[in-house]
């Protein structure tokens, strides 16, 4: 008989952090029309004002960010799993390989409502690179990840072109591959829509994924992730807060510089600069507020006040997954031809309300859950000696904490997200 060996508790601040990450990414999302361009043509000028506004708070706030910050607790969580199972002797490694084969399956049902391709497929494919530094020291952890975040491919093709003019990017296609993606979308065949995103939008979302960096960004913040779980540094104590108030003032002085040299050059007039270099301090720049936003969220939550404010967002990061799928779902049946088709209707500024009235729904139905086995069940509808209806003030209680449990241990989360 193995002895009992208890899991690493649930860090409030990850959760929190992660349900603010899917809201954010949900947001944007929302503001592209879930990557379909079409907008109203003949706005009032004031309005169109106020979409601007809406688009570039939306954008600087949360676009490249919100999915570093998924990406970054991608890497945290791959710690906390792999902690468990060493403390009863075991390898995750090769369990979390046939997670990430079943992340492709959500990958693909993601896809499918996504033209532009899915991010949960990029993970898939990075991911391996957790199962092969799991057992690496920490020093070799934090030197990798630096040197990935380097963006060194982006590096490379422009010291090449420095030595050779007529050094040129590979051509991967990805704009005729999306335009074509774009064509069948509307068109407004339901069926055409979903086989050409699990393929050939897929594939172009792989293809502008290598173009923009992302490859070596995704495994950069997973370790990152891996490293600061190493480090316990999401653990509250006063050590661990020095250091994010510490990450937060560098972050914040590295930002503007990156910010403005990444500006000045992408005005150059070579499209190989703008692609490589360009694209190195574009990461950068988005890496450093990154950084910010999460220092700031994790000071935050030490006081009473925040955390109290966002403490449900706890549950709504639980079902990461589950959201960010819905999501998807939703969002093509609102604004794609073969749905509602809202989207020549909805500019910018509108899109963000739904999305936020999207949000609302998956929060108050996700803040609360549902039941977890049919034992809870029973005791809280009153059967198994509770003596109250599910309607009386003590069996609501008893009902959120019995739905609370379904929701950290369903299926679709705790296949990748849990621990």
């Amino acid at each position: 008989m193995q002895p009992t060996v208890n899991k690493t508790p649930r860090i409030e601040v990850v959760d929190a952090l992660r349900g603010f990450a899917v809201m954010a990414i949900l947001l944007v999302h929302s503001v592209e029309h879930f990557i379909f361009p079409v907008y109203p043509t003949d706005s009032p000028e004031w309005l169109n004002i106020l979409d601007n506004g809406t688009f570039n708070v939306i954008f600087s706030l949360f676009a490249g960010k919100s999915y570093a910050i998924f990406a970054l607790l991608f890497g945290f969580t791959f710690y906390i799993q792999c902690h468990n199972q060493q403390k009863k002797g075991k390898d995750f490694g090769y369990r979390f390989l046939w997670r990430l084969v079943l992340l492709v399956a959500f990958a693909t049902l993601n896809a499918a409502f996504f033209p532009a391709g899915d991010v949960l497929l990029l993970f898939s494919i990075v991911g391996i690179i957790l199962f092969l530094v799991r057992k690496w020291s920490d020093k070799a952890i934090l030197i990798t990840a630096i040197f990935l975040l380097l963006q060194p491919i982006e590096w490379y093709h422009y010291f090449m072109s420095l030595f050779d003019p007529s050094h040129a990017l590979p051509d991967l296609g990805v704009g005729a591959m999306y335009q074509e993606v774009a064509d069948y979308t509307k068109a407004g065949n339901f069926w055409d829509f979903l086989i050409g995103n699990i393929t050939l939008g897929q594939k172009a979302s792989l293809f502008w994924a290598i173009g923009a960096g992302r490859f070596l960004q995704t495994a950069g913040l997973f370790l990152m992730g891996l490293y600061i779980g190493r480090k316990e540094l999401f653990v509250t104590s006063e050590l661990h807060l020095k250091f994010w108030i510490k990450a937060l003032i560098l972050a914040a002085i590295s930002f503007a510089p990156l910010y403005s040299l990444k500006e000045l050059i992408m005005q150059s007039d070579s499209d190989l600069v703008k692609q490589t270099v360009g694209t190195a301090f574009d990461m950068w720049q988005k890496f450093a507020f990154t950084i910010v936003l999460v220092a700031s969220f994790v000071i935050l939550y030490q006081k009473e006040k925040f955390k109290n404010a966002v403490a449900s967002l706890r549950f709504y990061g639980k079902m990461s997954l589950t959201n960010y799928i819905t999501q998807s779902i939703a969002g093509a049946i609102i604004y794609f031809p073969f749905g509602l088709y809202l989207a020549p209707y909805c500019g910018y500024t509108v899109s963000v309300l739904i999305g936020f009235v999207l949000f609302l729904l998956q929060y108050s139905s996700v803040n609360g859950g549902y039941p977890d086995t049919s034992k809870d069940l029973w005791k809280a509808s009153g059967i198994n000696g509770l003596g109250c209806s599910p309607t009386s003030k003590i069996c609501h209680q008893e009902w959120r904490t019995v739905l609370a449990k379904y929701h950290q241990n369903s299926l679709i989360n705790i296949f990748l997200f849990s621990y």
